[in-house]
């Protein structure tokens, strides 16, 4: 059987070359309904923007046990980034963060701002008063929105002249996101949170399609447009849903089990446990297709299923995904996680 990991890898490059921060995310999903559309599948834009697709017929209906029901899976290609707030006197523009974009690890990010008449400019963002030879206390400055601004790529020294150029407050800001593949196999970019994922569901939807493959249970995906700011997954779920299943990334760090190179597993995030069947009968297809995998418990996250079960979605619930290091600043996961994510659902789902 075809080994779908570099097909997924070429779809996440795909991706992560869209800008999509929260709000600014027509460009990525025109994308994800051409990519759907060629495949043969018949995907629909929600009201709010996102992508929702069946991927496979299955029961009719919900058995009653609803292990056997209609599943969702959900990713998302909302990503991090920034709005201007202000722009001040000296022609520089403040930011506002879309979702949890820590200035801390944006420092010196180039960006690019699109204004309200699709136009273009670049810039960089950074401390103020940024050089070293100057700023006596440049290390001691802690870096937050209030202290930081973009430096436009423009010839411009007051508010009037960038006006002039039609930026104005409200204008989307997109950090460059530097996707890197080594030859070692490691993934490095910023937003693998959760472009990664979302390939990997790409890669599952062919997969089905090329291989023939007709699983028992009807499966939905619903790619996510406001995920990184709480609600993307609180509608657009299907009325016969019975379980959600978010694939969105494994969290690396200290105390926790899993690496870049496996497949996490989530026991309970910050909202809560998943729901207890379901990690059992992740944790058995796992070792059933002997995939690399991790359970772990992660302190400060939340998905969008957690949003649908807030919203009234009666379903069971988990969450897996590849193993990524430096969550919401330059992510790095390898190509062991991908695969490893990949069979899983293929042994979850058929």
């Amino acid at each position: 059987m075809k080994d779908y990991t570099e097909y997924i890898l070429e779809q996440a490059q795909k991706l992560l070359s869209i800008d999509s921060p929260s709000g600014y995310t027509r460009n990525v999903t025109d994308w994800l309904l051409e990519t759907y559309s060629e495949m043969g599948y018949q995907p629909q834009r929600t009201a709010k923007g996102g992508v929702l697709v069946q991927i496979s017929e299955g029961a009719a209906s919900p058995s009653e046990d609803p292990a056997e029901g209609p599943i969702l899976l959900t990713g998302h290609v909302d990503t991090l980034g920034a709005m201007v707030s202000s722009i001040t006197d000296q022609g520089t523009l403040k930011l506002t963060p879309l979702g949890g974009m820590n200035p801390n690890n944006a420092e010196t990010e180039n960006c690019r701002i699109i204004t309200r008449e699709g136009k273009t400019y670049t810039g960089t963002f950074q401390l103020c008063n940024a050089s070293i030879h100057v700023n006596g206390e440049y290390n001691d400055t802690k870096r937050t929105y209030k202290d930081m601004e973009v430096l436009l790529d423009e010839l411009v020294s007051t508010k009037e002249e960038v006006k002039a150029l039609g930026i104005m407050t409200g204008d989307i800001v997109c950090f460059d996101p530097r996707t890197v593949i080594t030859p070692s196999g490691f993934i490095k970019s910023r937003f693998l949170d959760d472009k990664l994922s979302t390939a990997i569901l790409i890669g599952y939807a062919k997969y089905l399609k090329d291989e023939k493959i007709t699983p028992s249970r009807r499966i939905y995906q619903h790619i996510t447009v406001f995920e990184e700011v709480g609600h993307g997954g609180c509608g657009s779920v299907p009325a016969d849903v019975t379980e959600m299943l978010a694939v969105d990334m494994g969290c690396v760090g200290e105390g926790l089990e899993c690496t870049e190179c496996q497949v996490s597993i989530c026991a309970k995030d910050s909202r809560g446990p998943s729901h207890y069947d379901v990690v059992s009968a992740l944790i058995q297809a796992a070792r059933k297709a002997e995939v690399d995998f991790a359970v772990d418990v992660y302190p400060y996250y939340g998905s969008d299923v957690d949003a649908a079960l807030s919203a009234g979605v009666d379903a069971r619930h988990c969450l897996i995904g590849p193993g990524v290091y430096a969550s919401h600043g330059y992510e790095r996961s390898h190509k062991k996680g991908v695969k490893n994510t990949f069979d899983l659902l293929k042994s979850y789902l058929g």
